[in-house]
């Protein structure tokens, strides 16, 4: 692998050097006043990226799955029930999470591909006449298939039904990409973590309450401790954590956010839906299929590629990685060895794109796939070439 390539996973992502001589820093004492400049920051500057102006925001040293862990030991109880819909390997993980807690789970099964059920859970509030659902739990971006869903029509399905139960949202690969409106949407609790669109290494579970999710955790008895809120509040109160927090991460989180929010997140939204279609728009030359069954669901941060019938896709990343040292994702769970996939999210840019399609088009023609050398870069050069979306402007 080369470290000079950029990477094409959908996590870790590129991370810019600037942010990497951020995290840089000499040691400190974090019980200092100096570490307030860096905390309250780095937790404003998330709550502004999660569109978060309500409630409270936390950020523990961690991966997205602390996140998912802090989002059930915080508001449910040993033996609550929670409705969740299997539709990639991350949903699968957080239900698998849940299940170990003790928890009782209403789980829908999707084929991979599509989306979160909004119908179906819908159907299954209604049904609960007795408000025996506590949470409902929610994928907005399944990073094993590309596929985003509606969090918003979730919402409104828990509105139709009258049904009072959490919506807990796994937020980890589109949150800092995509477009994610905590507090229009009704969101509980919405987990993400560094590594992807915050643009940082490895380390930081990021993680918004609601005022009522902050409220169930007085009555909330599932067992916390390193993951408590309660902790964490009066840890921020005192300018300060419970516990020795990841400072350099911290402070990188504190630029980060300055970063997107310089750019402007409407900008971020825009040049990741960009690069997406130029990457899709590659797909199409090549004659391949995505894994998301639909337009709607296609997700901006990952494409999630079909291999032909018997050709084992784990192969590409195989040979991308052995031959030219370039990072691309395998396929997981249920589609493993079905789809490679490609990530264009977080420090990433039309020409960096470029390098990884055309990366990704020698080594499909290298393992005698029925690939045009030239073609995926074409059309992906007609979506980002500056002249042709002047063209395409004076067409219309």
């Amino acid at each position: 692998m080369s470290l000079q390539n950029p990477v094409f996973i959908p996590g870790p992502t590129n991370i810019p050097d600037a942010i990497r001589k951020a995290c840089d820093m000499p040691t400190m004492d974090h019980r200092s006043a100096a570490f307030a400049d860096i905390l309250h920051p780095a937790l404003n500057g998330a709550r502004q990226v999660m569109g978060q102006s309500t409630g409270e925001t936390f950020v523990f040293p961690s991966t997205g799955t602390g996140g998912w862990e802090t989002a059930i030991a915080n508001t449910l109880s040993p033996g609550d029930r929670v409705l969740a819909a299997r539709n990639g390997m991350f949903s699968h993980k957080w239900i698998d999470m849940c299940q170990r807690f003790g928890l009782q789970v209403t789980q829908i099964d999707v084929e991979w591909g599509e989306g979160v059920p909004t119908a179906a859970f819908e159907e299954a509030l209604r049904a609960d006449t007795g408000g025996g659902i506590k949470a409902v739990l929610a994928t907005h971006n399944e990073t094993a298939t590309g596929v985003v869903s509606d969090i918003a029509g979730v919402r409104r399905a828990l509105d139709a039904a009258g049904h009072g139960a959490l919506l807990l949202v796994d937020g980890v690969s589109s949150i800092g990409s995509m477009p994610f409106d905590f507090d229009g949407w009704g969101v509980d609790v919405a987990v993400t973590g560094s590594q992807k669109g915050f643009m940082l290494p490895v380390g930081l579970a990021i993680v918004g309450f609601s005022d009522k999710a902050v409220a169930a955790s007085q009555t909330a008895t599932l067992p916390r401790t390193f993951f408590s809120i309660d902790d964490m509040r009066k840890g921020y109160a005192a300018n300060g954590y419970p516990y020795t927090p990841a400072v350099g991460l911290l402070n990188g989180l504190k630029l980060s956010t300055a970063m997107l929010l310089d750019e402007g997140l409407e900008n971020v939204f825009a040049r990741h839906a960009r690069i997406a279609s130029g990457v899709r728009a590659a797909v199409a030359a090549w004659g391949l299929e995505l894994c998301a069954k639909s337009p709607e669901l296609y997700s901006n941060t990952v494409t999630a590629v079909r291999t032909p019938e018997g050709f084992d896709a784990s192969r590409i990343v195989e040979t991308a990685s052995r031959d030219y040292g370039m990072a691309f994702g395998t396929g997981l769970g249920d589609v493993a060895g079905k789809v490679f996939r490609i990530g264009h999210l977080g420090s990433m840019t039309d020409a960096m794109a470029l390098s990884g399609i055309a990366t990704a088009e020698m080594v499909m023609a290298d393992l005698g796939l029925d690939i045009t050398l030239g073609a995926g870069v074409a059309a992906a050069q007609s979506v980002y070439r500056h002249g042709a979306q002047t063209e395409r402007m004076a067409a219309q």
